[in-house]
């Protein structure tokens, strides 16, 4: 029998996501953070961040994995601090670890909003956590409780990404000690690892959610290993 490479549906995948990601949401100052942070100054806040995030979803369904994988590359290199969503030559989003990330549009758009209702209230890191999680919500996953309170980073250097992210030409040895350094353990590594890997197509048309990698083995079943996997690299988890 030809081995089997199940592919979890996209729903597990994004709730196992956020899951993992959840160490980095009450670290650092984890005693400065509140469910309640806004409820006097922003008492709105989640509603209007959550309406921004369905009104996204409604339009692009691939949001809830464009946020989340935001806010990992935000949360990984000096904590959830909104770092990663500042523009301009030199900062954290200019790297190129960092050039495919999506889904900016929607916290602006609900940076935007709430910069009508509460001025100069709702750090753009916590609109972020919310919108990535609400993303999560929206996609049958769990709904999850997150501390508020960040304040948004005064550095953002595209120097700091590397040291911080993991990279395509890492060995396993490289890796799981990355992910320890940021307090995920190994178990946490071959879940996120896997995220994205499928077994070769062997229909006569590649299904329009192939990875691009896979494209050239498509025209041809008889050209595809039986048990070839494809994988994203781990520099860029989706």
């Amino acid at each position: 029998m030809e081995p089997k490479l199940v592919r979890l549906p996209p729903v597990i995948l994004v709730s196992t996501f956020a899951l993992l990601l959840l160490p980095f949401l009450s670290a650092p100052a984890a005693s400065q953070l509140s469910s309640g942070f806004y409820s006097s100054s922003c008492p709105e806040v989640e509603l209007l961040v959550k309406d921004t995030v369905r009104s996204a979803y409604e339009i692009d369904s691939t949001i809830a994995a464009k946020l989340l994988r935001l806010l990992f590359h935000d949360c990984i290199v000096q904590g959830c601090d909104g770092s990663v969503l500042v523009e301009g030559n030199g900062t954290e989003r200019s790297d190129p670890a960092n050039k495919s990330l999506g889904g900016f549009y929607v916290v602006e758009s609900a940076k935007r909003l709430l910069e009508f209702w509460c001025p100069g209230t709702v750090s753009c890191a916590d609109i972020l956590v919310l919108a990535a999680r609400d993303a999560v919500e929206l996609t049958g996953g769990p709904s999850v409780e997150v501390p508020l309170g960040r304040r948004d980073g005064a550095v953002s250097s595209a120097a700091s990404v590397r040291p911080n992210m993991v990279d395509t030409t890492f060995t396993v040895d490289q890796l799981a000690q990355r992910f320890s350094s940021k307090g995920l353990s190994t178990d946490d590594l071959v879940i996120l690892s896997a995220i994205g890997s499928f077994r070769a197509r062997t229909g006569p048309r590649c299904p329009p959610t192939l990875h691009w990698r896979g494209t050239t083995r498509c025209s041809s079943p008889a050209s595809a290993p039986p048990a070839q996997a494809i994988r994203s690299p781990p520099a860029t988890i989706q």
